[in-house]
């Protein structure tokens, strides 16, 4: 995984929750951490496709797949703002079913194909 670009800031902190999914992309080189929403997250492309938030794990997933996983009871829509304003290919998991690895898993794969 690549680190992100050294600034005079301090380093990112990954939440001990979130260490096992940086982990699980820590040796693909298209993979790095950022930032979105003060939270740190994982980046493909330079675009965030899992990230750690207010302890949830959050994920970006086509629409019909936060729609499943929304109906089956195992997420949310994402909704940062904590305002009403879900954001459609977000979803966000309290619980650790389904692992938070393979859905990143899955993820990655969506935000890379763009």
């Amino acid at each position: 995984m690549k680190k992100p670009a050294k600034k005079a800031t301090k380093p990112l902190e990954i939440d001990p929750a979130f260490v096992p999914v940086a982990d699980a992309f820590a040796k693909d080189p298209k993979v790095s951490l950022g930032k979105m929403m003060a939270s740190v997250g994982l980046k493909v492309n330079g675009k965030i496709f899992a990230m750690f938030v207010r302890g949830e794990f959050v994920a970006k997933l086509p629409k019909e797949r936060v729609t499943e996983l929304v109906s089956s009871g195992v997420g949310k829509q994402f909704d940062p703002r904590r305002d009403g304003r879900v954001m459609k290919e977000w979803v966000s998991i309290a619980g650790k079913k389904p692992t938070w690895v393979k859905l990143a898993r899955e993820a990655y794969a969506f935000v890379k194909a763009g």
